[in-house]
């Protein structure tokens, strides 16, 4: 099979997006996407996928906070309609579900931004950025950061 049909062959969102809310890799679905609570692995250990180049930046915590809001807010309300409690536990109750529903909420979302970006080939899953040129320019600024 020539190199460019697998560099255009399709890839599964679904299944992409999927295996990444499950801290899988979205190539093989080894469970190796994380290697600790938010940071994604280098390497996949099954399949060998470059996982390092993922920019998945600021999209899991703007979506994390558009899910987490339209959770409590609706449940809020309900609870201010049917028991009317006092401000205080409104304020301690939902303040203590808003950071538990984001800490759980938060490596799924992740997982599945990357898994997204490895199904549109995007940041540090498209062909281009597997270049010598690339993977120099990427160890410098990786050096930068740390």
């Amino acid at each position: 099979m020539p190199i460019e049909h697998l560099l255009r062959e399709e890839r599964s969102r679904k299944s992409a997006i999927w295996r990444g809310m499950r801290g899988q890799c979205p190539q093989c679905g080894n469970k190796t996407l994380f290697r600790q609570y938010l940071k994604i692995s280098d390497q996949c250990s099954g399949c060998r996928l470059a996982l390092s180049g993922h920019q998945a930046d600021d999209a899991p915590p703007y979506f994390t906070i558009f899910i987490v809001g339209h959770v409590i807010v609706p449940v809020a309300l309900i609870v201010e309609r049917l028991y009317t409690p006092p401000l205080y536990v409104h304020a301690a109750l939902f303040c203590i579900l808003a950071v538990i529903v984001s800490l759980i909420s938060l490596p799924i979302v992740k997982g599945g931004v990357v898994g997204l970006q490895w199904a549109l080939r995007m940041h540090g899953f498209s062909p281009e950025d597997e270049t010598p040129e690339n993977e120099a320019r990427k160890t410098v600024s990786e050096g930068i950061h740390e």
